[in-house]
């Protein structure tokens, strides 16, 4: 791949997201930055729950592994994760009033991706269509299995839960058990992915590039473009970020990513301004 195809000047980049979004062919994918405008708790948080159900000190049980393992931990010593997600399903219930006052997952529906990717397991998404779709005339699908995909109207824009939902346990994505399968790549999800990246760029929002699931989707779809010969005519993907350094430019550029660099003082106004800059 082509690293002199990476655009490294904000203003720049954000003339190409304008250009892709006018062909419908950029991908919103959204992380937990986008959301913690609404307070949600962090890793950290989630980890101290975890502790705190299971009887644990939470400083003890911090060092104990990564979130990952002490998440299989929970599964483990508890049987499932039924209990857990039913606590965090409550923790991560943004009021109405908030989610209507969150200008960014308004510009989400008005600049009228066909398709949104998010890595979140709350509904915020979806709930920010049923309170602005009308005015839009936008309705979603939230999918999170391949079964979503056979009941979706073609008036529908696809909200694909790429590590689940609250909804559903067995679709989540949380546990060192879940990420090992999900580093294979296979999974119905993963190749709906792959195909809708063909033709299309990736604009990441809510992430940082020291998040390993981050790195690893950018390395394999480049190696995909690669070995399927796709002409790059523009990025790969589009990575907002409240700084990146010399050294991660340059691994991003390898794998033809853009950045658009943000406001660290001001996250929330600095996400909502960008996305208001789309369209």
């Amino acid at each position: 791949m082509n690293q002199e195809m990476a655009i490294t000047d904000t203003s720049d980049t954000i003339r190409a997201c304008q250009e892709l979004l006018s062909h419908g062919k950029l991908i919103p994918f959204i992380g937990s930055g986008l959301s913690a405008r609404f307070g949600f708790p962090t890793w950290g948080g989630l980890v101290d729950i975890i502790a705190e159900e299971l009887g644990w000190d939470p400083e003890v049980f911090r060092l104990s592994g990564n979130f990952l393992q002490l998440a299989e931990y929970y599964v483990v010593t508890k049987g499932s994760i039924g209990p857990l997600r039913s606590k965090l399903d409550k923790l991560f219930a943004a009021s109405e009033d908030k989610i209507a006052g969150s200008r960014a997952h308004e510009k989400l529906i008005e600049l009228n991706f066909p398709i949104i990717y998010t890595t979140n397991y709350e509904d915020v998404i979806e709930r920010a269509f049923r309170i602005h779709g009308p005015k839009y005339k936008k309705k979603c699908k939230a999918i999170s299995n391949i079964d979503d995909l056979m009941s979706l109207a073609a008036d529908e824009t696809q909200v694909v839960k790429f590590h689940g939902t609250f909804d559903s346990d067995e679709s989540l994505v949380i546990t060192e058990t879940n990420y090992f399968d999900r580093l294979e790549f296979e999974s119905p999800l993963d190749i709906k992915l792959r195909a809708d990246m063909l033709g299309r760029s990736l604009l990441f929002i809510g992430y940082s590039f020291s998040d390993i699931n981050v790195r690893l989707m950018l390395y394999k779809l480049n190696k995909l473009l690669e070995y399927q010969k796709v002409p790059s005519l523009s990025p790969t993907a589009i990575m907002t970020s409240f700084g990146t350094t010399e050294i991660e430019r340059k691994l991003l550029a390898k794998w033809n990513v853009s950045i658009v660099e943000l406001d660290p003082l001001d996250r929330v106004k600095s996400i909502d301004g960008f996305l208001g800059e789309l369209g």
